[in-house]
């Protein structure tokens, strides 16, 4: 946490992140790399504690009241933009090794966050890794970008566990809060089952398998939240992989992803 707190204090009072979330917004073609470069120089320091503090094993927290808590937090939700950005800039420039361990640190800066004493640090901490996972997805889709299947794997299901802490025994906190955390876990093995496609298509000349029960290669992900296999189509060189909004969720919770192939 120390090092979180470091990170903190090398923030201007009143830096906003508005130019950085349009940054996040642009296609990597029309990224204004040197202006964005020179951003990334500036908060160098803030880049290093980051990666120092994603090495740790555990972060403790200790027990705040509510008010610190929520804007202490905020501005830890702030840091990631800055990892978010790097990853950006590094997939555009066809760094991939580099985006991984980039958002590698945001996925560990979730869990740690996420792990913390209280609802609002696994809610935080979720969006945390729901802006990473922004990241992760710009990944998978340039055609050049290893395939990151068996590091997806790895990652812990569910990513951040919230069913034990004391504020979840409201019914309406509750189930609030399952439906961020499957989000975000469902998010991750859409993504998986993507690479999944990827890993089957290269080993059959370039086309989809017809239906997903037709991926030999890796197992694939079913529906954290349906609990059962992904919604596919497969129309040729083309595939719709979709997951439908969950009963009580807003179609923000629904995913579809177009698949191409590049030729």
């Amino acid at each position: 946490m120390p090092l979180y707190e470091k990170a903190i204090q090398l923030l201007p009072e009143d830096f906003q992140t508005d130019q950085i979330s349009q940054w996040l917004k642009t296609s990597p073609s029309k990224l204004p790399r040197q202006r964005v470069q020179a951003t990334l120089e500036q908060f160098k320091p803030v880049l290093q504690l980051l990666e120092q503090a994603a090495k740790r094993r555990q972060c403790d927290w200790p027990y705040w009241d509510a008010d610190t808590v929520s804007q202490d937090l905020r501005k830890h939700r702030k840091l990631v933009f800055f990892l978010a950005l790097q990853t950006h800039l590094q997939i555009a420039q066809g760094q991939f090794d580099e985006a991984v361990g980039t958002m590698q640190t945001g996925f560990a800066m979730a869990k740690h966050v996420g792990e913390g004493p209280t609802i609002l640090h696994g809610l935080i901490g979720i969006g945390i890794g729901g802006v990473i996972g922004g990241r992760l997805e710009q990944f998978v889709q340039r055609p050049d970008a290893p395939n990151l299947y068996w590091a997806l794997q790895g990652l812990p299901r569910p990513f951040i566990d919230l069913t034990g802490r004391s504020e979840f025994e409201d019914p309406a906190t509750r189930e609030t809060t399952h439906l961020l955390m499957n989000r975000l876990d469902r998010h991750v093995a859409a993504l998986q089952c993507v690479e999944a496609l990827r890993l089957y298509a290269s080993s059959h000349e370039g086309k989809f398998p017809k239906e997903l029960s037709g991926i030999a290669e890796v197992p694939v992900p079913s529906d954290p939240v349906m609990q059962k296999p992904f919604v596919y189509r497969c129309t040729g060189s083309d595939a719709v992989l979709e997951a439908p909004a969950p009963e009580g969720a807003t179609e923000r919770d629904a995913i579809r992803y177009e698949l191409t192939l590049k030729e």
